[in-house]
This record gives structure tokens, C-alpha cells and sequence, in this order.
């Protein structure tokens, strides 16, 4: 299948691109504002899809408003014409074509230029007004106010809140191109105005989502993760990280050392507990303690260790001999006091969850030598 895509550089054109050929579709013809208008000839020739997303939303004069958003698209179609080619086109509009606005006319015009074109030829047209979008390889200042958010957050420089209570609606990158790839197979979200539509959008206040964002610069200093189960701040996050400075991918954490090792708190989570890394020297036991309702996960990845059990009201001792050469993970009930001790000659690495994250007024643990 020959798939043509207009404003392939754009920040939805190369989310497309990439997904198409994720899909192993090899034949894409990628049209960009830089690319000879020949090569438009002969794409459209031969191409069996169309998907036109090119256009223009901030422009350097108002006359590119219809220059972009309606005359290209009419180039677009009399070419389709010429060539007698009904491939399926989809175009990306906006709900600004609602309003009555330089931007709004000029998107509003390529809309009724597909239907006609439609009327003409009786070939598919898929109209898509898009909502705010956001994802990743978008660009701050330019196409939504959630890239200019994260941008800026990431990098500690200001943003602009006119009206936190204003409500948006947002539409992610990721369920633009699902949506995308059903009109591609001939089963696009259809309305009953003709348009087309993304199922699954977002609605959030402007000053929540500033909110929202900082808080994901700030869980790098207070080991917090979100909350992935809130489809939104998970998608969010996602583009906030995609915006990071190439020069601060990583950061430190707080390394609690003396002559054992180390005990390193990774992640924290309100409702799942908190990850923490334990480095053991040979020879060295820690923990002799128990715990009321804390429960732990112990997974050795390197070195040689053993984990040792005493329920606190028997003598008996139980065993597990742990190595990173077979991972495998512990639990640690509660009611039995236990250590862990490094018989290596090398040090121990233990990734370690515990299903609290741990409260000095409420420490639950009890020291009890196995």
C-alpha cells in the first residue's frame, strides 16, 4: 500500500510515520514544505491513501492562514482528480473551524473542500477536528500549551497561567495514531455530522495540569512515581519526560553509607510501597527485625547471599540461599525476624520493595536477632 503523508515533518507526521512503519508499511511517501512540488505529481499518482496533515497555525502573515489551509489542499485535490485517483483521504482539521476567526475560516474552507471533493467523485474522505493535542516530538510554543509546560518546567523557566479554571480538552498522540490506523484500514470513529473523531480524550483545568507537570519535576527530588493508573497523568508523563534536557536524563539519589555498604530509597508510592537498593559487603548481616503489617520483597541480583527466618515465637531457623546468578524473589512475611547476610566475597545487591513506604513515627519494625 502507497501512503501518502502531507506535512510529514510536522509533529503529527512524524508520529505517523514512525507508527506506519512500526506496521512494516514500506512505501510512504513523505511530502514536506521543503520537498520539490514534482514529487506532489507524482504522488498523487500513485498513492493508495492520503493523509493530509499539513497546514498552517501560526504563520508569519494572515494571508498563509488560506494560502496553507486552503489552497495547498486545493492543489492537493485537483491533482487526486487529474489522475483520476480516488484513494481515501484524511485530513486533520481543528475545532477552532468552528469559530470565526482567520484560522478558523481557513481550516473550515479545506473541510468543505473534502466534502465537495467527496460529492465530485464519490471518493472517502475522512475529516478529523482535532482537539489539543500533546505527546511527544511536539513543540513548545507552537503546537499546545502542554508542550510549552513541560518544556519550560523541565528546564525551571516560567509559565503563563491567564486563567487556571479554564477547562481543556486534551487528545493524546498515541490515541490520534490508533484512531488513525482504523480509517487507514476503512473503519474510522464516525459521527453523525459526517466528521470523524479520536474516541478518547482528556479534560483537565489549565492550572491542574501546570500542577500536575510540576509535580513530575519535583518526584525526582521526592522519589514519588505517579499515578499510572489515571490514563491522563500517565500520558502526560510520558510527553514531560520526552521534553527532558539530553544533559539531565539522570539524576542522583541519596546513598546512606557507612563501613556495611549502602541503603538507597529509588522509588516511593503512596498506594504500592517503595523500592529501595541494599549493597551488603562480605560478611556483613543486616536487618535482625520484624514487622507487624510491613511485608518486603527481596531480589538478589548480584553476589551470593543468605536470607535467614525466625518466626519470633520458635527457635527454628529457616534458610533460602539467594544468588544474582539466579534471580529469584523472597518474600518477607510478617511475625518471622530476619536478616540477610552477604557469604560472598563480593558485595550483595538487593533490590528490596516494601509494601509501606517507611514512616519514622510508624517505623513497624522491631529489632530480634534470627
Amino acid at each position: 500500500m502507497k501512503i501518502l503523508v502531507t506535512g510529514a515533518n510536522g509533529f503529527v507526521g512524524k508520529n505517523l510515520i514512525a507508527e506506519l512503519e512500526n506496521k512494516d508499511y514500506d512505501e510512504i511517501y513523505a511530502f514536506t514544505r521543503d520537498s520539490k512540488p514534482s514529487l506532489l505529481e507524482e504522488y498523487t499518482r500513485q498513492c493508495d491513501f492520503v493523509f493530509h496533515l499539513a497546514g498552517v497555525n501560526r504563520p508569519n502573515s494572515e494571508n498563509e492562514f488560506m494560502e496553507g489551509n486552503f489552497g495547498f489542499t486545493s492543489q492537493l485535490l485537483k491533482l487526486l482528480k487529474k489522475h483520476g485517483n480516488k484513494a481515501p483521504i484524511l485530513i486533520t482539521s481543528s475545532i477552532q473551524a468552528e469559530k470565526d476567526n482567520l484560522y478558523g475560516r481557513s481550516k473550515k474552507a479545506g473541510e468543505d473542500l473534502l466534502f465537495n471533493y467527496y460529492s465530485d467523485t464519490d471518493a472517502k474522505v475522512y475529516v478529523y477536528r482535532l482537539t489539543n493535542l500533546f505527546g511527544k516530538w511536539s513543540k513548545p510554543n507552537y503546537n499546545t500549551v502542554v508542550a510549552t509546560y513541560c518544556h519550560n518546567i523541565a528546564r525551571d523557566l516560567d509559565i503563563q497561567i491567564n486563567n487556571p479554571d479554564a477547562e481543556l480538552n486534551l487528545c493524546y498522540i498515541d490515541d490520534v495514531l490508533e484512531e488513525f490506523m482504523r480509517a487507514l484500514e476503512g473503519n474510522p470513529s464516525k459521527q453523525d455530522d459526517d466528521f470523524c473523531v479520536v474516541p478518547k480524550t482528556h479534560n483537565i483545568k489549565l492550572g491542574d495540569l501546570a500542577d500536575l507537570i510540576k509535580s513530575f519535576k519535583e518526584s525526582r527530588l521526592n522519589l514519588s512515581i505517579p499515578n499510572m493508573e489515571d490514563e491522563l497523568t500517565k500520558k502526560l508523563y510520558s510527553t514531560y519526560l520526552s521534553f527532558l534536557p539530553e544533559d539531565q536524563f539522570s539524576y542522583d539519589l541519596k546513598m546512606n553509607t557507612d563501613h556495611r555498604g549502602s541503603f538507597t530509597e529509588l522509588m516511593r508510592t503512596p498506594e504500592r510501597g517503595q523500592v529501595s537498593v541494599n549493597v551488603s559487603k562480605p560478611g556483613i548481616t543486616k536487618g535482625n527485625h520484624w514487622h507487624h503489617t510491613k511485608n518486603e520483597k527481596f531480589l538478589v541480583v548480584s553476589g551470593e547471599g543468605l536470607i535467614r527466618f525466625r518466626k519470633i515465637d520458635s527457635d527454628e531457623i529457616i534458610e533460602y540461599r539467594v544468588s544474582g546468578e539466579k534471580l529469584q524473589v523472597v518474600d518477607i512475611p510478617t511475625g518471622y525476624t530476619h536478616s540477610i547476610v552477604n557469604v560472598g566475597e563480593r558485595d550483595l545487591v538487593t533490590v528490596m520493595w516494601a509494601n509501606e513506604c517507611f514512616d519514622p513515627e510508624k517505623p513497624d519494625t522491631y529489632f530480634l536477632e534470627v
